[in-house]
């Protein structure tokens, strides 16, 4: 029997009515655990609503503020990368292609993250928390991109003489081809295993998105356990072994900046690894906030306030630490801004 309700689970007093949300009897839902259920099609994002709402102008100003930094500085930087020839080498199209990952990041979370630090209707559809979880998921596109970035340090300066055989224009396209694959991939396989789950329970997601692990948490069946390991076993697992590979990377690096014979050499060399290595260490340590920390029910407000050093904070300072630490960046970005604003001095 299909038919709509307002669902009977006892609702925040900051939630507003937004909708009737259908639902569905079956045999299936009917049969968990022995008791009656009815199956959920909308969500409701907790989030930071239950934090002191004096507390949100400040949340909505700061990630407001963060997010069209990211989104521009990414902009600024593709643009730069564009018109400067000379940037036109291996590692600037990684970081192009970094920063346009972190858009699309950005464009599906931050919005959803604005709208409800002000709203009062906290709903979303099941299509809209797929989408959302699948770019949650598509993050590991960072991590790959990374690794790649790793290679390219790797052979630059074990392997000079081979570098423009070994990182080739058809190469590198390739290399960023398979990382985006790899993001997309990752994200449908979870979508599609996680959203295949029976929700007959709660609805409210205590997260300000649709991320795996807080949607795992309201589904019911007997499958729900295994699906759960199975989706932190992917993900632990490709961090885990980007990051394999990023430190195999750097144990060659490390080796052959030593047996460099002056310091001033070694140091010349070290530098240029520094924001890569500065942006993995941001991201390692951002990312195990989310699948290593506490799972108590007490730390539910901490959890939502953690996730966002992941999925605000990195991708900011990921940009800061690039555009800061790179002097040719810097210089490039300057240039372009002396040709448009003083086309004669220049």
């Amino acid at each position: 029997m299909i038919g709509f309700q307002m669902l009977n689970y006892a609702s925040p007093s900051w939630i507003k009515p937004c909708t009737f949300i259908p639902f569905l009897v079956s045999p299936d839902a009917a049969s968990v655990a022995g008791k009656n259920y009815s199956m959920v099609y909308e969500f409701i994002i907790v989030g930071f609503s239950n934090f002191p709402q004096h507390l949100l102008p400040a949340f909505f100003l700061l990630f407001l503020l963060m997010y069209l930094f990211t989104l521009l500085g990414n902009l600024l930087i593709m643009a730069t990368v564009r018109s400067q020839r000379r940037l036109h080498t291996p590692m600037y199209l990684f970081l192009c292609a970094l920063s346009i990952s972190e858009i699309l990041y950005t464009l599906a979370i931050a919005p959803r993250l604005l709208t409800d630090l002000l709203s009062t209707c906290h709903t979303i559809t099941f299509m809209a928390c797929a989408s959302q979880m699948f770019f949650f998921t598509f993050g590991f596109t960072h991590s790959f991109l990374l690794t790649v970035m790793g290679y390219d340090l790797y052979v630059a300066i074990c392997h000079p003489l081979w570098y423009n055989v070994l990182m080739s224009p058809r190469t590198c396209a390739r290399l960023v081809f398979w990382s985006w694959a790899g993001g997309s991939i990752m994200g449908m396989m979870v979508a599609l295993i996680v959203f295949h789950l029976t929700f007959c329970g709660p609805n409210e997601i205590h997260h300000f998105g649709c991320h795996s692990l807080s949607l795992l948490k309201l589904a019911c069946g007997k499958e729900t356990s295994s699906v759960t390991l199975s989706v932190v076993l992917v993900c632990v697992t490709a961090l885990m072994g980007c990051l394999f590979l990023i430190i195999l990377s750097y144990v060659f690096i490390v080796a052959t900046i030593l047996r460099i014979p002056s310091a001033e050499g070694r140091h010349k060399t070290f530098s240029t690894c520094v924001s890569h290595l500065t942006v993995v260490i941001v991201h390692y340590s951002f990312a195990s906030v989310i699948y290593l920390k506490s799972k108590g029910p007490h730390s539910m407000d901490n959890n939502t306030l953690m996730a966002t050093t992941y999925t605000a904070f990195t991708p900011f300072l990921s940009l800061i630490i690039f555009s800061l630490r790179n002097k040719e960046l810097k210089n490039a970005i300057k240039k372009s801004f002396q040709r448009k604003f003083s086309p004669l001095s220049s």
